[in-house]
């Protein structure tokens, strides 16, 4: 897949409730290596930012999946780990950011969410994966997981603007 077949508003499958996958085939692979695709091909046109996650209803593909970058400090390492129906199953602490999406591209804004969590899910092999995080990984788990639910950033986001208004905030989303 490319950076393209990345939907963006107002396509309506952005605002709709996945479905849990019930059982791990090669579709479900597929899709997971389909959303990494995506996210390094758009990576690749945007040389001075990385793409940190994606959630597969940005894809098109109404599926609860998620991966997130393995790394995000290094644009080099081009790994991802995939969770399948992922949960919070536990969230403390709050914590207020920016944010922005590849969905609604060029807005960005100030989202409250929790500052630690624990989600749980399954990986692409059947494997039970539990992960703790905090702060911008925290921030990162809970942006993808609000897709799951047809959920954006921006019906939580306060002072809501666009990049081309604030060029100078634009290496922080």
């Amino acid at each position: 897949m490319k950076k393209e077949d990345i939907i963006t508003l107002p396509n309506q499958n952005l605002r709709k409730k996945c479905e849990r996958v019930h059982v791990i085939t090669d579709e479900v692979r597929q899709i997971v290596q389909d959303m990494i695709d995506a996210s390094l091909d758009w990576e690749e046109a945007h040389p001075h930012e990385i793409s940190a996650a994606i959630a597969a209803p940005q894809i098109n593909k109404l599926y609860k999946i998620i991966i997130v970058r393995s790394d995000l400090d290094d644009k080099n390492n081009k790994e991802f780990t995939a969770l399948i129906n992922p949960e919070i199953t536990h969230a403390e602490g709050s914590q207020v950011g920016p944010e922005g999406c590849l969905s609604v591209p060029g807005y960005f804004g100030d989202v409250e969410r929790f500052n630690k969590i624990t989600v749980k899910g399954i990986d692409p092999h059947n494997k039970k994966v539990t992960i703790k995080a905090e702060g911008f990984l925290a921030r990162i788990f809970q942006h993808e997981i609000d897709h799951l639910e047809g959920h954006l950033f921006i019906e939580k986001a306060t002072n809501l603007r666009l990049i081309a208004d604030h060029p100078e905030e634009k290496e922080i989303v």
